[in-house]
Formats: structure tokens, C-alpha cells, sequence
């Protein structure tokens, strides 16, 4: 699903990637990729924000073993954020309504892409027996 959105970011706002350069994300030699940069990082984790400055995306890795097994656990999460300070009168700043109306989208996307992560994980795991 992922390389599905990263050919539409190419198409639609001139934003290509390649696996190599997912790659060189994840080793820490590159702090830009498709249409998100880089925000901060640590050994564990990275936080990432799109070209507008709307969405971010946070990833963490814990490795982790028993007595049977290691492996690595992931965290994901992600947040639309307000790109305006709050109207007169308002308590809050506003979504806007496309980012509104896009956000129920953006829960569903963003359990499918781990969904299809968590699959395709588990295919590459050895089977156990």
C-alpha cells in the first residue's frame, strides 16, 4: 500500500521515492523522503512532517526477546494537524474542511498500511513448529 502512496505523491505534488531511499531513512543518511522531512530523530525513533506541515507520522522501535524468540516491536502514530491559529472567538485552531472532511480517510489509511505491514511481516516470519 505504501509504494501506492508514494507513486501518487510522485504524480500529484512532484514528490518521487525509492526503496533506497526509504532505506537510507531508516539508517539515518537521509532526513527527506517523498513528501515528508525529517522533524526529529533519536536512536529509537523518528518523528516525520509533510511538506505542508499538517500531518505527522511517529515511528518507534523496541527490540524484543524471551525466552523463545527475538524480534522487534514497532509503534506508529500519526496526527493531522491545524495549519491556522484559532479564528475570533474560537477555543481551538480549525482543521479546515478539507482536512476534515480527508481525516476519517486518514484513519482508515493509516490502519490499512499497518495492516498490511503486519502481514507482510508475518509472511517473512520463519514458521514456527
Amino acid at each position: 500500500m505504501f509504494k501506492v502512496e508514494r507513486l501518487l505523491l510522485a504524480w500529484l505534488v512532484s514528490k518521487p521515492s525509492t526503496d533506497a531511499q526509504a532505506g537510507q531513512l531508516a539508517s539515518g543518511t537521509l532526513d527527506s523522503f517523498a513528501a515528508w522531512s525529517v522533524e526529529e530523530r533519536r536512536e529509537d525513533q523518528l518523528l516525520m512532517c509533510d511538506f505542508q506541515g499538517r500531518t505527522r507520522s511517529w515511528l518507534m522501535v523496541i527490540p524484543m526477546e524471551d525466552e523463545n524468540s527475538a524480534g522487534t516491536r514497532l509503534y506508529f502514530g500519526s496526527a493531522v494537524v491545524p495549519a491556522r491559529a484559532p479564528r475570533a472567538g474560537a477555543q481551538t485552531p480549525s482543521l479546515g474542511l478539507t482536512f476534515r472532511l480527508l481525516l476519517g480517510f486518514h484513519k482508515l489509511y493509516s490502519r490499512a498500511l499497518l495492516s498490511s505491514a503486519k502481514s507482510r511481516l508475518m509472511r517473512q516470519q520463519p514458521a514456527q513448529g
